[in-house]
């Protein structure tokens, strides 16, 4: 009776896979054809059509020139990123968990949430420079506000009854970290960390694209002056993917995490 149960929920567990991958080929079929039609009908220098797009695409990939670009962005991305993972989630652990930390930040980081970040690029250019350490500390800025706000979130939107009742039995502040706070924060911060990611990518284009032409901002502004449209979309299409395999992997990360953090809370 169990191995029947157990082979019925693996059939529709395999269907539900099925039938999600066939909805999202199905919708990017749609897109593409949508994309071909709208670039016949309007036959406009700014919409190559799909397969003009793809082309591009494919002759992209064969140059060297678009994997140094790559290199070039994603150095700053990288750097940047991991800077606002290491000063991001602990400062949403501490804000989330001391009243005393968030009053003292809470309007340094309301500022930081409502000031549009392109604006404060020209100040980072004459403090640091036009070299690498101006796109880090843009794609810094980008990523890291999110990342602490939502971590702080998590913590907040944890039950006080739990903490009451653990402190009752004379749970230690590491006990409490152990078994309550961080399993209960970890679906927020992780939301924080996808969010922040995707700034990340965003500050990075940015500030190639405005101030700084190195790396793929430069290839879009190049092909963009050129009348290259279909190397424009196909620079596009490279970094969404970029994006959505990094996206991939943290929920990867994710969800190991829940896995490693329910194992301890059990123990």
């Amino acid at each position: 009776m169990a191995t029947t149960s157990l082979s019925t929920a693996r059939q529709a567990r395999r269907s539900q896979l099925l039938w999600m991958w066939g909805l999202r080929l199905s919708s990017l079929v749609l897109l593409a054809g949508v994309w071909e039609y709208l670039g016949r009908a309007l036959d406009s220098l700014l919409l190559p059509t799909f397969a003009e797009t793809m082309r591009a695409l494919v002759v992209l990939l064969a140059s060297p020139e678009v994997w140094r670009s790559l290199w070039v962005s994603n150095q700053a991305m990288l750097i940047g990123y991991a800077a606002s993972l290491l000063v991001g989630i602990p400062l949403g652990l501490i804000v989330g968990r001391w009243q005393q930390a968030e009053k003292f930040t809470d309007i340094y980081l309301n500022i930081l949430l409502v000031t549009p970040v392109s604006a404060l690029i020209p100040l980072f250019i004459i403090a640091l420079g036009l070299g690498l350490a101006s796109r880090v500390l843009v794609v810094f800025v980008f990523a890291f506000i999110y990342i602490t706000v939502n971590t702080r979130a998590g913590l907040r939107n944890v039950d006080p009854n739990l903490l009451e009742m653990a402190h009752s039995f004379g749970a230690t502040e590491r006990q409490l970290w152990q078994k309550i706070l961080l399993p209960a924060s970890l679906p927020a911060m992780m939301t924080g960390v996808r969010v922040g990611l995707g700034r990340a990518i965003n500050g990075m284009i940015i500030v190639e694209l405005l101030l700084v032409a190195v790396g793929v901002g430069r290839l879009i502004l190049r092909y963009q002056g050129d009348f290259q449209a279909g190397k424009v979309y196909a620079v596009v299409l490279v970094v969404l993917v970029e994006a959505v395999v990094l996206m991939t992997l943290v929920r990867r990360v994710e969800k190991q995490l829940v896995h490693w953090i329910t194992e301890v809370v059990v123990e």
